[in-house]
């Protein structure tokens, strides 16, 4: 590795008004951990910091909707938040509170720094008030029509349909998600930074210093936002939930969430370096320093505009080396969801796979959306885990562990000389570091997880040409030397897996009893160390390092999605209003009568229409219905339908249509017709 030694690594920190699901960990944290644990064991000082933001509207708006406190609601899923990182290996060195004390003194001092330097403007400008709930709405206290897209579910900071960053007076048809009332304008005081005397810095800083290293969706997105032109934006806002902004005739006002929260990497850095006895600043303000921030698309702009821009009117702080963003994960072809409960969520799935940890973060890393968004699908994260982790990597550790012990008691044999396929195998073992080192050093990880899996390969296919257990009856000395050189293969995976699977990693070194510091294998010495499991060294016993999902168990998971599927379908379906009122001689008016369909065809030049005869009892006659999207005409023939025989005949397409067939809709959207009972009724039963 290259200088510096020093890194500072920051993951997005969460919000604290629900669980974290798959999209959150494939998309900052497990990078972020493949990363932090890769620097550590390649010697290098690394702060790996993140916290739950715990100021952000969504929070109250929570709280409000289940009728308790913020502090409630911050203190019950900071606690999930923590629990799941913990689970999943997510090895923070420090993980804060945007609530805690060290965090809101940290931000009152910093924008008392940009305050008293002169770095913020002082504006009284109209903002979007309800008046029913006597508050000015923060940016999610309202939706509206997005200006840019035309979603009707913006929130009044951003849409999440197109990525956009608005203000709240920017959507159309604004409306309250207090009362549900349309706000109105009335004016306040905030101090907003201007963003706009940055874009000299920034153009040179990113556009300039960045264009080669930096993710290109990273570089397009800030030079979108450059080109376009950066405008002030505001850093306080009218809200009772925040850390209060400290200077005088700001009462009533917060620090925006955006401005607290980047800070609080700042203060969970000093938190934990009161704990271990450390200088912060070294972490935060030498230049030697690598600072890297992790974070999904949605956050591009705060981590590479807003925050940046910050530390340079600050003046003592380095700048962000690099920010790789990853894209967003889907869930089976539909955007994941937190209101729709369209997700993965971490605490649930180990309820599921409560020895699966791993295998999430191999299928989530081998599917990450480094690029372009990517799909999660629970057949994928099958065959990842039956095809790669149970059939290639555990496979492999299995029939060397069982083998050692089979024919040599768990004792790593002496070898004899080696053959040139043992020599080419154990050179090509040593080049694996520095080819994984540089798909994590470039944020490759989904490029690094299959080099992984290319080493398990290699041993795998070493074995199956040698055929240890046919030799072991004509050459058992060959056969010692075949052992030992798998061997040497399973001792650099137990290192090589550690950022990718941290538990599997642990478990094979477990096995193959190299916890000491005897035998335990730095990185960089797979590539150096000419042994790295020693002739008379005692292996333990076999066990698997994976086992085989099974149909059933992703069916469970199908059968969960789709249960949360049809629950939204209730909960969104738009019940038609009641229509004016009907007379009972207005009903009375109307004929239906039980048809019979024997004719179907399709309408010429009509993607929707079939022209239809139909069997009323009375008379055939000729019924164009739209319904040729849902049903094939060979499938209608014979069908019973219910159908108004007086309606007044009119033209579609230059047929006439003599009637109309009664149908309904499912929330689904699927026809469905208003079947009399087919074995009871004929053509021209009248329905009353």
């Amino acid at each position: 590795m290259s200088a510096p030694k020093r890194y500072t690594i920051t993951s997005a920190l969460p919000y604290t008004n629900g669980p974290i699901h798959i999209g959150h960990l494939a998309g900052v944290y497990v990078p972020a951990d493949i990363y932090s644990r890769y620097l550590r064991i390649t010697g290098n000082d690394v702060a790996f910091i993140c916290g739950s933001d715990e100021h952000g509207a969504a929070i109250p708006m929570r709280a409000k909707k289940e009728g308790v406190s913020p502090q409630v609601i911050i203190d019950k899923y900071h606690a999930i938040i923590k629990k799941s990182f913990e689970d999943f290996g997510i090895t923070f060195d420090n993980y804060s509170r945007t609530s805690a004390p060290i965090h809101h003194e940290t931000a009152s001092e910093f924008f008392k720094k940009l305050y008293e330097d002169g770095k913020f403007i002082e504006e009284t400008s109209e903002q979007l008030y309800d008046a029913e709930a006597d508050q000015f709405l923060a940016d999610r206290f309202v939706t509206g029509t997005c200006p840019k897209c035309g979603n009707e579910e913006a929130y009044g900071d951003q849409c999440e349909n197109c990525g956009s960053s608005l203000n709240a007076t920017d959507l159309i048809n604004p409306k309250s998600t207090i009362s549900g009332a349309k706000p109105t304008l009335k004016q306040t005081k905030h101090w907003f930074l201007p963003l706009d005397q940055y874009e000299d810095f920034l153009r040179e800083w990113v556009l300039v210093g960045h264009k080669k290293d930096w993710k290109t969706n990273v570089y397009g997105q800030i030079k979108s936002w450059v080109d376009d032109g950066l405008r002030a934006r505001a850093v306080t806002r009218d809200l009772d939930w925040g850390i209060p902004v400290p200077v005088e005739g700001a009462e009533g006002k917060v620090l925006y969430v955006w401005f607290d929260a980047p800070i609080g990497y700042i203060s969970s850095t000093k938190e934990w370096a009161a704990r271990e006895g450390k200088d912060w600043e070294p972490y935060w303000k030498d230049k030697d320093t690598k600072l890297v921030h992790f974070i999904g698309k949605d956050n591009i702009v705060f981590h590479c505009i807003i925050f940046p821009s910050m530390l340079k009117a600050e003046g003592s702080y380095i700048l962000p080396e690099n920010v790789p963003a990853n894209e967003f994960l889907n869930l089976e072809g539909n955007k994941l969801s937190t209101s729709k409960n369209w997700a993965v969520w971490l605490h649930e799935y180990l309820e599921d796979f409560p020895d699966k940890q791993d295998v999430l973060r191999y299928a989530l890393t081998a599917n990450a959306p480094e690029t372009k968004d990517n799909d999660f699908t629970w057949k994928d994260f099958q065959d990842r885990n039956n095809n790669e982790l149970v059939g290639n990597f555990g496979n492999f550790i299995n029939r060397i562990v069982v083998l050692t012990n089979k024919y040599y008691d768990g004792v790593v044999p002496t070898p004899n000389e080696f053959s040139e396929v043992d020599l080419q195998t154990l050179t090509e073992l040593k080049a694996y570091p520095s080819v994984i080192s540089s798909s994590i050093e470039r944020y490759r990880f989904r490029e690094g997880s299959q080099e992984l899996l290319n080493v398990s390969r290699l041993g795998n296919k070493y074995l199956a040409d040698e055929e240890p257990w046919k030799l072991m009856k004509t050459d058992p000395e060959r056969v010692k030397t075949i052992m030992y050189v798998g061997l040497q293969v399973a001792a650099a995976l137990a290192t090589l897996s550690e950022p990718f699977l941290p538990f599997t990693s642990q478990k094979l070194k477990n096995i193959l009893a190299v916890t000491s510091s005897e035998v335990e294998t730095q990185w960089n010495e797979v590539s150096t160390k000419e042994v790295l499991l020693p002739a008379g060294h005692t292996i333990g016993k076999g066990e698997l390092l994976f086992s085989k999902i099974e149909d059933a168990d992703i069916q469970k998971q199908l059968d969960k999605l789709e249960a949360t599927k049809k629950a939204n379908e209730v909960e969104n379906k738009i019940v038609e209003p009641q229509k004016d009122t009907a007379t009972f001689e207005d009903f009375t008016k109307m004929d239906l009568r039980v048809g019979t369909i024997i004719e179907a065809e399709k309408m010429p030049k009509a993607k929707k229409l079939l022209v239809l005869k139909v069997d009323t009892g009375i008379n055939t006659r000729t019924i164009v219905s739209g319904i040729a999207e849902h049903f094939k005409p060979e499938d209608l023939i014979g069908k019973k339908v219910t159908v108004l025989v007086n309606l007044a005949p009119r033209k579609l397409r230059g047929v006439e249509s003599e009637g109309m067939i009664l149908m309904t809709e499912t929330p689904a959207g699927k026809l469905v017709f208003l079947n009399p009972d087919e074995d009871q009724v004929n053509p021209g039963a009248v329905i009353s």
